[in-house]
């Protein structure tokens, strides 16, 4: 389904956009923008985070996070 609309835009910005992402018509660049900004914002999950991991660990080798729990930490006053 598509749906017509106006809108006033930035040519400066326009242009700056569909030379870096080579794209050549601004019906292009704005249905580029949504699905970017649509993906963008489905991805912050994490489920996503997880699935990226791909069963790899986001630590560094010989993180213990055991022996982490068992320290002392500051108090707030």
């Amino acid at each position: 389904m598509l749906h017509r609309t106006n809108v006033v835009l930035d040519e400066k910005i326009v242009q700056e956009a569909m030379e870096i992402g080579h794209i050549k018509t601004k019906r292009a660049l704005i249905d580029t923008a949504i699905k970017e900004f649509i993906a963008k914002r489905r991805k912050n999950t994490l489920v996503d985070f997880l699935v990226e991991l791909n069963g790899e660990s986001p630590f560094y080798e010989g993180y213990d996070y055991k022996n982490m729990r068992g320290r002392d930490l500051p108090t707030i006053k």
